[in-house]
């Protein structure tokens, strides 16, 4: 009778690094998302600082009210009128947006600077509501329902503002919501670096 053998095989090589590299791949995904968490949003570089802003031309917030008269929409125009100006994205569903949005209407009234909001992907009932709420320090609110704005703009997400020079070039960008802190170190310090141009 012949003797059968039974060959056990046992993983190799190879079949081990076919394992090891989805979890390679996954540590390298995992720590660059966590260094993306830790750094800080505003310091994200734009390819637009010292160039015309992007050409657009906005429909006003359907709607909105400055009192007795409506409120007009934001074009491009707006922005290269030998005044310094900041426009503002934003979203009444964007949780960030509520956060900051008592520091642009502080920001409003300590520089008098015009704020241009850009309301993205919004309902308009919603964004009066939120208006409403939460007050307008907005000289024209523009609607971007199909986000071409934003992306002509650069913006990576909600909410984002931008400091134009008078000349309807941007020189400052920045991203996430404004702290209080980032309003004295940065927005104001912008407006009037940009003011002395």
């Amino acid at each position: 009778m012949a003797e059968t053998q039974i060959k056990q095989t046992t993983p190799s090589g190879p079949r081990i690094g076919r394992l090891g590299w989805p979890l390679a791949i996954f540590a390298l995904m995992a720590a660059i998302f966590a260094y993306g968490l830790t750094g800080d949003p505003s310091r994200l570089p734009s390819a637009l600082i010292g160039k015309q802003v992007p050409s657009m031309t906005l429909p006003a917030l359907e709607g909105l009210t400055d009192g007795a008269r409506a409120m007009g929409g934001v074009d491009s125009a707006d922005l290269a009128k030998g005044e310094v100006s900041v426009v503002n994205f934003w979203a009444s569903w964007c949780g960030p947006c509520v956060q900051e949005h008592p520091l642009l209407v502080a920001l409003k009234e300590r520089t008098g600077a015009p704020i241009f909001g850009v309301n993205y992907k919004d309902q308009p009932a919603a964004a009066r509501r939120f208006l409403g709420r939460y007050g307008n320090p907005f000289a024209a609110v523009g609607t971007d329902g199909n986000g071409r704005a934003a992306i002509e703009w650069g913006v990576y997400g909600m909410p984002e503002t931008f400091i134009v020079n008078g000349k309807g070039q941007i020189v400052y960008k920045h991203v996430g919501p404004i702290s209080a802190r980032a309003l004295e170190d940065k927005i104001i310090p912008a407006i009037e670096a940009a003011r002395k141009r």
